[in-house]
């Protein structure tokens, strides 16, 4: 068997711009994702530790 595969320039430039592009997409989604995770604990924390030196 004789698999005669060819991907032109134009798509194979395509495809590795859309990989980038899945990849650096990613890296914002989780990287934004993580800050709302990381600002909703340190106010959680604050609010307790400020609720707790009120009440002395």
């Amino acid at each position: 068997m004789n698999y005669l595969l060819y991907i032109d320039p134009g798509s194979g430039s395509l495809l590795i711009q859309a990989i980038i592009a899945a990849i650096v997409g990613a890296l914002f989604y989780f990287k934004n994702a993580w800050f709302y995770v990381k600002n909703f604990f340190v106010k959680l924390f604050k609010k307790s530790t400020s609720n707790q030196q009120s009440e002395l």
